[in-house]
């Protein structure tokens, strides 16, 4: 049997806007087998603890709980029973490594994605599988990668700002790449008012420029989305400029006058964070997995019980 086309629905001039501008594409992921009900149960039951994560997060106006939680005991379908029912999102990361089918997916993702973006060289593409609660928001960030998210099921909203300030300024990616933590951008809510919003339903595929802020706010629907992230050579090099930046201006007090990615002033900066990066000058985040506080329970009208003692 064939298989099945990713994008079906490709136009030409998607090739030149790549990474330009926000981009939506048709894609065909939602009509996968492997993004049945069945399948994602099924999914759910085995994925490694180490790979995954569920979070809570706050009512409406508040700021994000960070509480994690676990759903083991607890089949497949009763776990989504319990996330169409709570305040959570889980996060399936490495998708593609976990499980061959995935990455085989994947695979082909980037096979077409290359045959139609000439000169594109993307490499290094991870998949993750977002399922999350109706009224989910994921709140105002940006990441270091390409990124792209598929819509599987529900529909989200999706706010995308101008790659510029005082919606982005080097110091605030300096910051990500320090830290690895991507949700630390400073918002206004009149920043809205600039950003371009899409509507994401089932088959609704988009990616945006490189850095562009963004977040998203789900409908009263569960959601399944597909995020997928991939470097090139230029975006590689940007990240070296970014952390090099990032070590002059905490560590040294310099601020930095250039982001350029060629010539001797990025050679040093390479050669800087290469030395730099995993020591004591240049700490990241501890991201340990910390003790779950609740575990889903589809049968309490929250979907989730708190651990006693947490």
């Amino acid at each position: 049997m064939a298989a099945q086309t990713i994008f079906p629905a490709w136009d030409p001039t998607h090739a030149g806007l790549w990474g330009a501008v926000p981009l939506p594409i048709a894609h065909s992921l939602h009509e996968h087998e492997l993004f049945s009900d069945e399948a994602l149960a099924a999914l759910l039951e085995t994925y490694p603890r180490e790979h995954a994560s569920l979070v809570q997060w706050g009512r409406h106006g508040e700021a994000q709980a960070w509480r994690e939680g676990e759903w083991s005991g607890l089949s497949g379908r009763a776990a989504l029973e319990a996330i169409a029912k709570a305040r959570v999102w889980i996060n399936l990361r490495n998708a593609a490594r976990v499980d061959p089918r995935y990455g085989a997916l994947l695979e082909q993702i980037a096979q077409e994605t290359a045959r139609r973006v000439p000169g594109l060289c993307a490499y290094n593409w991870t998949m993750g599988i977002l399922i999350s609660s109706p009224g989910s928001r994921t709140l105002y960030h940006a990441d270091l990668p390409g990124q792209s998210l598929l819509q599987i099921r529900g529909v989200k909203k999706i706010y995308v700002y101008p790659r510029a300030a005082p919606f982005i300024e080097d110091a605030h990616l300096e910051k990500i790449a320090l830290s690895g933590v991507e949700a630390s951008l400073p918002y206004q809510p009149w920043y809205d008012d600039h950003a371009r919003v899409y509507e994401m339903h089932p088959g609704d595929m988009l990616h945006w420029p490189l850095n562009a802020p963004h977040r998203v706010d789900n409908e009263d629907c569960l959601c399944v989305s597909v995020t997928l992230e991939y470097f090139t050579p230029e975006i590689r090099r940007g990240h070296m400029v970014t952390m090099g930046n990032a070590i002059l201006r905490s560590k040294f007090g310099i601020a930095p006058r250039s982001r350029a990615t060629h010539g001797p002033a990025f050679w040093g900066k390479a050669v800087l964070q290469r030395a730099l990066r995993g020591t004591k000058w240049v700490k990241r985040q501890d991201r340990a997995r910390r003790p779950p506080e609740f575990r889903l329970d589809p049968s309490l009208p929250g979907g989730v019980a708190e651990i006693a003692g947490a």
